[in-house]
């Protein structure tokens, strides 16, 4: 695991709060990165693989930096990076910025989109006025990863698994679940024009995935 942090370079020169926060992860990647080890701990090429924009040697760069500032642990037998409780507390930080970004024109939902990432935006898109008296178990397969997630009393979870075990089960890439999720055609059209696979009980996951608008809420 990794050594205790070192200190950090300052980025910005200040006392503010917010500028020694992003002293810790305020270069670029960085967020993104602690985004794809909130679910589970990952080795480097599934890292990138979920950040396809990053090169190597800036990937390598940026895991030294939030492992210096104990953000993520690296273990070194079998290379595998995890987040610290340090890192799980950027989880609203996540969120926070995924509810302003829909509050500002430009979001192209086309651009590459994580497993990781959609299952962060269920989490701030789901349309809690609509969820009284109403639980599922969803099952989400992208092939690399796979998600559970589950809702009940309005607060859904989500979990990292091998083997979802739930009534349904979705599967495809992270932008063409994203389009069944929060897309404007049916579920059966998608099915049917092979963008999802669906298996289990289909109406159910019709009035689950109807639960989640990419739009502001109150």
């Amino acid at each position: 695991m990794t050594e205790p942090a070192k200190t950090l370079r300052p980025r910005y020169d200040e006392g503010c709060l917010a500028a020694h926060a992003l002293n810790l992860i305020g270069d670029r990647w960085a967020l993104l990165v602690v985004r794809e080890l909130l679910f589970a701990p990952k080795r480097f090429q599934m890292i990138r693989a979920g950040l396809p924009g990053v090169t190597a040697s800036v990937l390598t760069g940026r895991l030294a930096q939030l492992a210096q500032a104990q953000v993520i642990d690296h273990d070194d037998r079998l290379g595998i990076y995890a987040l610290t409780d340090m890192g799980r507390g950027l989880l609203p930080v996540l969120e926070a910025l995924c509810r302003w970004s829909l509050t500002v024109p430009g979001h192209d939902p086309t651009r590459f989109i994580s497993p990781s990432a959609l299952m962060i935006s269920m989490g701030v898109n789901l349309q809690r006025d609509l969820t009284p008296g109403k639980a599922f178990v969803a099952g989400f397969d992208f092939g690399s990863e796979s998600f559970e997630m589950r809702l009940a009393d309005g607060v859904l979870h989500t979990t990292a698994v091998r083997n979802p075990d739930t009534p349904f089960l979705l599967r495809g890439t992270g932008n063409s679940l994203a389009v069944a999720v929060y897309g404007t055609h049916p579920l059966s059209q998608l099915m049917s024009q092979g963008m999802v696979t669906t298996e289990g009980d289909i109406e159910a996951a019709a009035a689950f995935l109807s639960l989640f608008r990419l739009a502001p809420q109150p």
